[in-house]
């Protein structure tokens, strides 16, 4: 059974950082583009990064630039997030997914794997 946990939520200040991780376990993760999505209140899921298999391509909302960084680990089969200068407006539920292929798409749709998802809180 495939299992995409995510892990390092919670509450942080405007201008702070936090670092989400995800553990896939049940299989192995080769060849597949691994992302993060976020959901905030009221609005759809949207695209936040996503990395290929050979972590040789990154892709990031326009947004998050500059201030998120998502790498991988083959070996350990996890996946982070390193959010710094974090603004209110990046509050949502950030979730973990995995698709199959080398390239990388925005649309929730074509991600089949899932976590449930962790809660980042930013105040201002």
């Amino acid at each position: 059974q495939v299992q995409l946990v995510e892990s390092g939520g919670g509450l942080v200040q405007a201008g702070g950082s936090v670092r989400l991780s995800c553990a896939a376990s049940g299989r192995t993760f080769s060849g597949y583009v691994m992302g993060w999505f976020r959901q905030a209140p009221g609005k759809e899921r949207e695209f936040v990064a996503a990395v290929t298999w050979s972590a040789g391509t990154t892709y990031y909302l326009d947004s998050v630039k500059g201030r998120f960084t998502i790498s991988r680990d083959n070996a350990k089969n996890t996946v982070d997030l390193q959010m710094n200068s974090l603004k209110p407006e990046d509050t949502a539920v950030y979730y973990c997914a995995a698709k199959f292929g080398n390239w990388i798409t925005r649309s929730s749709g074509t991600y089949a794997f899932w976590g449930q998802g962790t809660q980042v809180t930013v105040s201002s």
